[in-house]
């Protein structure tokens, strides 16, 4: 999801009925600015907070994938050399709010991003680092895509653009960006759908077939993924089918960009409990630290606020909740 309002499905399992009351993020890409708002969106599945930081730019095929990044042995069993190294894997999305620096070092997160191609006056602390995202049409600027390779040599893609509520982009309009984004040189995150990824013929089989026969780079699949299943079991299976069926159609290492337990297909938007939900972080994290095609993932989101139910992690002044004290003894970092 993104900061802006959109509706998203929760997984595949999920459906499109994953539209839900998301908090739209109203932003400025010009001032790098976002307003958190709300907005409900039908199809998948549309984070409230994830909508907050959506305002503003606010994350191949498989008859002929792209070679395959396969995990070094010397990692060891369930680990990918990447990840291996010292915890990689564990990070957030988010958005500036009272305390952000602090939150983001007591969740132990190795990076983190913010749907745009800057931190947004995120100050990370040491040992996290940030992630650039180009997260729509509109965001393919020469001074984005500048400021984009200033923070690293990894770029995300388009966020949700299957979603109208989201970056609304075309698999060809989409492709016909791209080779923007790839004269950075930077490693390339294939745009991040908010559902569907394991379909064929869906918004992300069209763009991966069309980038594979005009010889564009995407060097790893970014996935969004929102359960409505609230059983700790049955929601870590779920995700857990999503991402192996991912793996298998594109043979790609995957980033997992936004991800919790929500129930976008009711109306308002259905949560865990607290308790639920941070049972949820303790399996899934130790779940997704095992997959060896898994390089990175991001809980949705750091910021809690009054309108995303029980997904935050850290309230304002950086106090924790359920989640968040879960994620902070989380694996990783």
């Amino acid at each position: 999801m993104s900061p802006l309002i959109r509706p998203r499905r929760i997984g595949r399992a999920a459906g499109p009925a994953r539209a839900g009351a998301l908090a739209a993020a109203v932003a400025c890409l010009a001032a790098g600015m976002f307003t958190v708002l709300h907005h409900p969106l039908p199809g998948p599945r549309v984070s409230n907070m994830a909508a907050a930081r959506l305002a503003g730019p606010p994350p191949g095929p498989a008859t002929a994938p792209s070679p395959a990044t396969a995990p070094s042995p010397a990692a060891g069993p369930g680990r990918s050399a990447t990840a291996a190294a010292a915890g990689a894997r564990k990070g957030v999305a988010a958005w500036n709010f009272t305390g952000a620096r602090k939150a983001l070092r007591l969740s132990g997160a190795s990076w983190f991003y913010t749907w745009a191609a800057g931190p947004n006056g995120i100050s990370a602390p040491a040992g996290a680092r940030f992630v650039p995202m180009i997260w729509g049409a509109g965001s393919v600027t020469s001074a984005n895509l500048a400021e984009a390779e200033r923070h690293g040599h990894i770029l995300l893609g388009f966020n949700e653009p299957d979603m109208a509520s989201q970056s609304n982009l075309s698999p060809s309009a989409a492709l016909s960006l791209w080779p923007k984004l790839q004269a950075t040189g930077m490693q390339l995150g294939s745009p991040a759908v908010a559902f569907g990824a394991d379909e064929p013929g869906g918004w992300l089989d069209r763009f991966m077939k069309g980038a594979h026969r005009r010889g564009y780079r995407v060097n790893f699949i970014t996935l969004h993924w929102y359960g409505g299943d609230f059983r700790t079991a049955a929601a870590v299976r779920e995700l857990k089918s999503y991402l192996q069926v991912v793996w298998q159609r594109y043979r790609k290492p995957i980033w997992l960009t936004e991800y919790a337990l929500t129930d976008f297909g009711a109306s308002p938007a259905r949560y865990p409990t607290w308790s639920q939900q941070a049972a949820f972080v303790t399996a899934s994290t130790a779940m997704l630290e095992r997959l060896p095609y898994l390089r990175r993932y991001a809980w949705f989101a750091l910021p809690s606020t009054s309108t995303d139910g029980t997904v935050g992690l850290y309230r304002s002044g950086a106090r924790a909740t359920a989640a968040g004290s879960a994620f902070r003894l989380a694996p990783g970092r």
